[in-house]
Order: structure tokens, then C-alpha cells, then sequence
């Protein structure tokens, strides 16, 4: 039995919750759950709200984390700058039953890199007419993602594809690439390709099929997850996991979260899709060693979806605990 963080937020946060404890008591309850209000009401009434989940995370090694509202301050950044979470992973693969115009086959890994870029710099007015902001690219995060990558590639794929504007940004995107490239010399059973973002947009809409694992720095990587959660149907479907990592490239704390938002127009009405969140928590579970079972969960997502058994976001008719139970019995067989 393993302790992890909750971290609780806003929205249908409570309805992703209650479905989350009922798959892990279904389960027999592998983890048990320290938690913690990180609404926005109380972050905005006590400071001390968001440092309670920071250390609870640190502490724990792994968190659990649902939809949050950001307003002075975004929770997802600073656990990545209080935790050092260095990489975002979002596994993207088609949902059978789900509509969606490509119809083909997605099943590919989308690993980026969780600082820098422009991202890291809020910029500056200089005067009526003009902005400006500073775009940065360091090693060791870099490092870390394209160890994470080929990892991943090494243990389920064959290619990893590096991505950037590296023909422009020639000092950033450069170092990027560089880095990517001297990692990949590591990996001697894993094929490593180079592409420009621009034109790795094009050729995933038209063949997604053809990409395993994509490491991209850190606004790259924003963008192509939501893309490649439109080519699977919806942006709900999907799941991710940050890391931060030991001076080996080695994954030591991991935050689980459903890719999807608070949703505040639904909220409340025990509609909401919770396949994300089953996801995550999934992934949650392997990451604290439960391998198989975290496998066998997420599986049993796909499956149900596969059998007609959705939320009405997707077309179907089950309510959020309806479907979480529709899954729980593909785990747990009666």
C-alpha cells in the first residue's frame, strides 16, 4: 500500500474525485490518499494552501491532481518550479467507438519538455508599439526529456522524432537538438529522426501512424498535445504525467492529472467524462508499482468506450459514476 498526495481543485473536481476513490477501492485500495484543498477559495484565502500540496508531494514521492482554476496564480506552475518537474508526458491512442474525422490508428507518446521556452518570461511593453520577451532553452531538462523519450522508445517503440524550429531558432531549438541528438548515441536500438515543427504539424494530421514518441521543448509540446487529442475525438480522453528527475534521468516525484479543464458549465451535474482521470490515475499506479494493474486499468477504459459504454460527451448516455463502474467491472469481474 502506497501513500500519495491528492491535490483537489475546482470545477467537476469533486465528481473526478469520488469516481478516482471508487476505482481504487474497487481495486482494494493500493494507495491511500493524503488530501488536500487546492480550490481556488481556499488558495486564494491561505497562502499556506499551496505550499500543504507541495510538500505533501515532495514528500510522497507521487500526487494525484484534478482540474484547477487559475487565477493570480496557476497551481501547475509552481509545482513544476517548487518540484522541478522537468518533463510532461501525455500518451495520445485512438478510443474505438469515439467519433472523430481520422479514423485511422493514433497510439503515440508526446514527451515535452515542462520549462522554458517562452514560457519562462512574461516579457515587457516598451512603450505603445512594442513587446518583448526572452525564450530559453537549458540543458538538463532537455536531458531529462530526451532520456525520458528514448527510455520509453527503448522499452515499447522504435523511433523517437525530435521537434523544433531549428532552422530559426538557431540557438535555442539549436542547443535542443544538440542535446536530443547526444543522448540518442545511448540508445543504439532506437531510430532518432529530426523534424520541423511546422511540417510535423502537416504530416500528423495527414498520417498520424507513422510517429512513436515525439520529444519537443516546452510551448511546442502545449500546442501538439491538444492537437493530437483532436485527431482521437476530444481533448477529455486525455491523461498526463509530470516528473521531476534524480541526476541519472531517473523519474523520483510524478504528478497524475486528466488533460481536460474545471469544465464549471457542467460541474456539479455528475456528467462529466472521467475516462482522463481513470487514465491518470492509472499511470499513477504503475508509477508506484503497481505495473500491471495500472496497465489493466487503463485498458479497461479503451474497452469500455470500445463497447458503446460513454459519456454523453462522446455521444453516449452514462452519467460520470455510471461509467466508472462500467469500468471497474472490466477490472474487477463480478
Amino acid at each position: 500500500m502506497r501513500e500519495v498526495a491528492e491535490l483537489n481543485g475546482d470545477g467537476i473536481a469533486a465528481e473526478l474525485r469520488q469516481a478516482i476513490h471508487a476505482v481504487n477501492e474497487a481495486l482494494g485500495s493500493p494507495v491511500v490518499f493524503r488530501p488536500v484543498d487546492w480550490s481556488l477559495e481556499r488558495r486564494e484565502a491561505s497562502p499556506a494552501a499551496l505550499e500543504e500540496g507541495i510538500e505533501a508531494t515532495r514528500a510522497l514521492g507521487a500526487a494525484m491532481k484534478y482540474p484547477t482554476v487559475t487565477e493570480t496564480v496557476s497551481p501547475n506552475q509552481v509545482l513544476r518550479d517548487r518540484l522541478g518537474l522537468a518533463v510532461i508526458h501525455r500518451p495520445c491512442r485512438s478510443y474505438p467507438g469515439v467519433s472523430r474525422n481520422y479514423t485511422g490508428n493514433v497510439d503515440l507518446h508526446v514527451v515535452r519538455i515542462a520549462t522554458g521556452g517562452t514560457y519562462e518570461d512574461a516579457g515587457m511593453r516598451i512603450g505603445y508599439y512594442s513587446a518583448v520577451s526572452v525564450r530559453v532553452m537549458e540543458r538538463t531538462p532537455v536531458e531529462h526529456a530526451a532520456h525520458f523519450a528514448f527510455r520509453l522508445a527503448d522499452q515499447h517503440r522504435q523511433t523517437v522524432t525530435s521537434t523544433s524550429k531549428y532552422t530559426i531558432q538557431r540557438a535555442t531549438d539549436g542547443l535542443f537538438e544538440e542535446v536530443v541528438a547526444e543522448v540518442a548515441t545511448e540508445y543504439r536500438n532506437v531510430r532518432h529522426t529530426r523534424e520541423l515543427f511546422d511540417a510535423l504539424l502537416a504530416k500528423l494530421i495527414i498520417n498520424p501512424e507513422r510517429y512513436d514518441v515525439i520529444v519537443c521543448p516546452n510551448e511546442y509540446g502545449d500546442f501538439l498535445s491538444d492537437m493530437v487529442y483532436g485527431l482521437i475525438g476530444s481533448i477529455g480522453l486525455g491523461a498526463s504525467a509530470s516528473y521531476a528527475f534524480s541526476k541519472s534521468h531517473q523519474p523520483i516525484i510524478g504528478v497524475f492529472d486528466p488533460a481536460g479543464g474545471t469544465a464549471p458549465d457542467i460541474a456539479g451535474q455528475g456528467i462529466a467524462n472521467p475516462s482522463g482521470a481513470i487514465e491518470a490515475f492509472g499511470y499513477l499506479l504503475q508509477f508506484c508499482g503497481y505495473g500491471a494493474l495500472g496497465r489493466q486499468l487503463v485498458d479497461a477504459v479503451h474497452d469500455t468506450i470500445a463497447a458503446g459504454e460513454k459519456t454523453r460527451d462522446l455521444g453516449g448516455t452514462l452519467g460520470t459514476m455510471a461509467f466508472t463502474e462500467a469500468v471497474i467491472r472490466r477490472v474487477v469481474p463480478a
